[in-house]
């Protein structure tokens, strides 16, 4: 049985509740783990504060060091993580492979900025006086992390908050937690000390709430729908704790008739469809120019009934099933609205049919043409495998209804004119977007989304600003 990981060793409580990690492709149960409460809480908290300064006096290019031994330890690991995450995701293997190789590239990103973290001198501020502005880690990170991507999206807070010089302690869904368990307790056989990273198991209402409360934690970054966004937001603003929220998206694809249509094709099927569509950043809405809106089907459709659905560790399978069948019946529901709004069913559109797969949370690729702008789907975000489809005319009239969305994390565009990709990037009101590729992440660049997207920005340099505290000195020396 899986337990907690706090201050550098597994941790058990017999006498806790436990909750069981369900394979969603068999709903066989995987393993248990335990709910924390506040109690459990506190103690890896206070873990974590104790563990604060000694991780703070570390120097920096140590700490980096310290990170890229751990990565090593867990990319001698990676293919058991992979089958784990397979496991309790239901992801194929293929991309749980790409989500572990992912998670070890942020860390490494992260641990290579080590020795590059300054402040600044500003000279002259009066007679014989200079100033400086310093930079000091925060304290105790609680990391948030929803069951879509457990480990990618653990990297991306976990690096910039342990070279910063912070602890952190995790809180994974309590549907995902055993390959954030077994990374935890790799990074400590590595040689981060104890109490530098914990991960807590439990059910956001208790252990979440409890974690952002906690009087010891001050910053909370969280990713996760923007429901819970906005309680952690409130929560967090009782004692004034930073916060970074990645919250639901909505994101919009243009494709114009100046497009190269074969890769706009293949950008919008990888696009909407990779994790089952369960993603935060993914295709979600899709505007064709009319006058090629045939020739981009032709080449688009196939490709989304040539997926092949399965469980996650057949090698063959490129899309596995929903995560929860409650995920599943949303789906059903939002594709119920868009058929009721007007839309017309081009593929997909329900359960399949095959024995092997009627045990498991599957449900087909589905693809609907130009249901109401007011249905769910134009309105809400749409976490699996369902897009709807709109024929515009201009790339003014794409932009506008994509700006409708109450959401603005990621945009892509399909376009050889130089204007129309500038247009699109100057007013599409996304934090991301892409003009002629896939939507793929680059820890080189700043990430966040706008509107009810999120707040504060993860990946790039700008993402290390959210895990410090910046202070002003004043030195006369003479």
């Amino acid at each position: 049985m899986a337990e907690m990981f706090i201050g550098g060793q597994e941790v058990a409580f017999p006498e806790l509740e436990r909750f069981p990690v369900v394979n969603p492709a068999t709903g066989e149960v995987v393993d248990t783990v335990p709910l924390a409460s506040e109690r459990e809480v506190d103690l890896a908290v206070r873990a974590a504060h104790e563990a604060f300064p000694s991780w703070w006096d570390t120097p920096a290019a140590r700490r980096g060091e310290i990170l890229y031994a751990a990565l090593e330890k867990v990319r001698a690991h990676a293919e058991e993580l992979a089958r784990t995450l397979t496991l309790e995701q239901g992801k194929p293997l293929r991309e749980a492979r790409l989500e572990i190789r992912r998670f070890l590239h942020t860390i490494e990103h992260y641990a290579g900025l080590a020795k590059n973290l300054r402040g600044g001198y500003v000279p002259s501020l009066d007679q014989d006086t200079y100033g400086l502005v310093l930079k000091r880690p925060l304290g105790v990170v609680a990391a948030i992390v929803p069951w879509n991507f457990p480990t990618t999206l653990l990297a991306n807070k976990l690096g910039p908050a342990l070279i910063t010089g912070n602890t952190v302690v995790a809180k994974p869904a309590e549907t995902t937690p055993l390959t954030t368990l077994k990374i935890a307790a790799l990074f400590h056989e590595a040689g981060l000390p104890p109490g530098v990273f914990n991960v807590v198991t439990g059910l956001g209402p208790v252990a979440g709430e409890a974690l952002v409360r906690h009087p010891l934690v001050r910053k909370v970054a969280f990713t996760g729908s923007t429901a819970v966004g906005k309680r952690i937001m409130a929560l967090a603003a009782e004692t004034l704790k930073r916060v970074t929220l990645e919250l639901g998206g909505s994101d919009p694809m243009i494709v114009c008739d100046d497009a190269d249509l074969d890769q706009a094709a293949k950008a919008a099927a990888v696009g909407r469809f990779f994790n089952c569509g369960q993603a935060c950043l993914a295709v979600k809405r899709l505007y064709v120019f009319e006058n090629v809106y045939e020739a981009f089907m032709e080449r688009f459709l196939p490709r989304v009934q040539r997926l092949r659905l399965g469980p996650g560790l057949d090698e063959g399978t490129q899309m596995g099933p929903l995560h929860t069948e409650k995920q599943r019946r949303l789906i059903e529901e939002q594709l119920r609205d868009a058929l009721e709004s007007g839309g017309k069913l081009l593929v997909g559109g329900k359960r399949p049919e095959a024995e092997a797969l009627r045990r498991g949370y599957f449900f087909e690729p589905t693809v609907v043409l130009e249901p109401s702008l007011d249905s769910r789907v134009a309105q809400e975000e749409v976490f699996g495998p369902l897009l709807p489809i709109w024929r515009v005319k201009s790339i003014e009239e794409a932009v506008e209804l994509a700006n409708r969305s109450p959401y603005g994390l990621g945009s892509t565009v399909f376009t050889r004119s130089l204007e129309r990709a500038s247009y699109a990037l100057e007013k599409l009101e996304t934090g991301y977007t892409w003009i002629n590729s896939v939507n793929r992440i680059y820890d080189e660049l700043p990430f966040g989304g706008v509107k009810q997207s999120g707040y504060g920005k993860e990946h790039g340099m700008e993402a290390l600003e959210y895990y410090q505290e910046t202070k002003a000195g004043v030195v006369r020396w003479r």
